[in-house]
């Protein structure tokens, strides 16, 4: 009997440590997002979970796309920073997330730079369990602005168009995110 006990703690003990462990992957923002979040002059955070997201896809009742991608995530994180004014954020702290996220293991699915008067960025990394796509972190820059999303779960690259424009994602149209035209009362 003492015997059982002793083998039951051992295996809750390890299965409370690789949960964890899984939070803490889940939850893990680059050291350059946080960065970015201690120089804004404005942040706003928020995660939904998947209870919290069937609830809100029931506001669209006729997407079906956003209902059936929605039944395979599990969550997403939303990051949003703006700055004071143009170019007031380091540049090079784009570049140190994708070196982390490379280093983490994460592939990069899309990056894009665009040079100019206001540069802008767009990258897309997926983190790959058994051949499969277990999260997705999107990263939009713009000259004064930068939005970071992670979207975790068992989701492709086509489900991620179908969450563009919902869940503070932005949409994204031949790797360009296309601006919000609609107006809320």
């Amino acid at each position: 009997m003492k015997l059982t006990a002793v083998v039951l703690a051992i295996l809750i003990a390890i299965s409370a440590s690789r949960f964890i462990e899984a939070q803490e992957q889940h939850e893990w923002i680059p050291q350059g997002i946080l960065s970015l979040q201690q120089s804004a002059s404005s942040k706003t955070d928020f995660t939904f979970d998947h209870s919290m997201l069937v609830v809100a896809s029931k506001l669209e009742p006729d997407n079906e796309d956003l209902r059936r991608v929605i039944a395979g995530v599990s969550g997403i994180s939303v990051h949003r920073y703006r700055f004071a004014g143009q170019g007031q954020y380091d540049q090079g702290v784009l570049s140190s997330v994708g070196e982390e996220y490379r280093a983490a293991g994460w592939k990069r699915l899309m990056n894009n730079r665009e040079k100019g008067e206001a540069p802008s960025a767009t990258d897309i990394w997926v983190r790959l369990e058994n051949n499969a796509i277990s999260n997705v972190a999107l990263l939009f820059a713009k000259p004064n602005e930068v939005n970071f999303v992670v979207v975790s779960g068992s989701i492709s690259p086509l489900d991620l168009s179908h969450l563009g424009g919902h869940f503070g994602i932005p949409k994204i149209e031949g790797g360009v995110v296309v601006p919000n035209t609609e107006r809320r009362p």
